[in-house]
């Protein structure tokens, strides 16, 4: 955790002794559903600017549920119009790690999420496009989606709640890797 929080300090040194725009996100159905976020964007200039990500949620729900998650994804961003507005395009990184249960995960990637546990680590990257409107001076709102791959290695347990191993793989996944609706404040 204190090499996150370094990362993110030195990230936003940078951007101060750049004289770069800074802007602060967070991705609003995310925090809805109980996973909470943080982003930092930096402007590279007129067109590029670096995002970083990451969410990071330790707690465990009621009833045997659970999606533990560390994320981190970096992305580089070019924007057609000036950065922070209208449409763009990247390319984002994506690692993290996961301890799971009793969820059916969207795009089929485990059918039996809500009857066995599964930890794992994953890594990958893909594409991205998306838009950000300008509210006012300092606020956006910006829709992005991006696709492509992730090595996601895993150990499958027995059930919910004991520690019983039934073994470890690893599996390739191509598809969805970022949806969000990001409520941004710029300085």
């Amino acid at each position: 955790m204190k090499t996150h929080r370094l990362t993110l300090i030195l990230f936003l040194f940078v951007a101060y002794v750049a004289h770069a725009q800074v802007a602060v996100k967070t991705n609003v159905p995310m925090d809805i559903l109980r996973l909470p976020n943080l982003g930092v964007e930096v402007a590279l200039g007129k067109k590029y600017s670096i995002d970083l990500t990451g969410y990071y949620n330790p707690w465990k729900f009621s009833d045997s549920k659970q999606h533990k998650l560390l994320l981190v994804q970096p992305e580089l961003r070019y924007w057609f119009c000036d950065v922070f507005n209208g449409h763009f395009i990247g390319a984002h990184l994506m690692a993290g790690a996961y301890n799971t249960m009793g969820f059916k995960p969207p795009f089929g990637l485990w059918d039996d999420m809500d009857t066995y546990r599964y930890k794992g680590r994953f890594y990958g990257g893909g594409l991205v496009y998306g838009y950000s409107w300008i509210l006012d001076r300092h606020w956006n709102l910006e829709a992005t989606i991006g696709i492509g791959y992730n090595y996601v290695t895993y150990e499958k347990y027995e059930c919910k709640e004991c520690a019983q191993k039934m073994g470890d793989s690893d599996k390739n996944y191509i598809g969805p890797t970022k949806a969000a609706v990001n409520l941004i404040y710029v300085f």
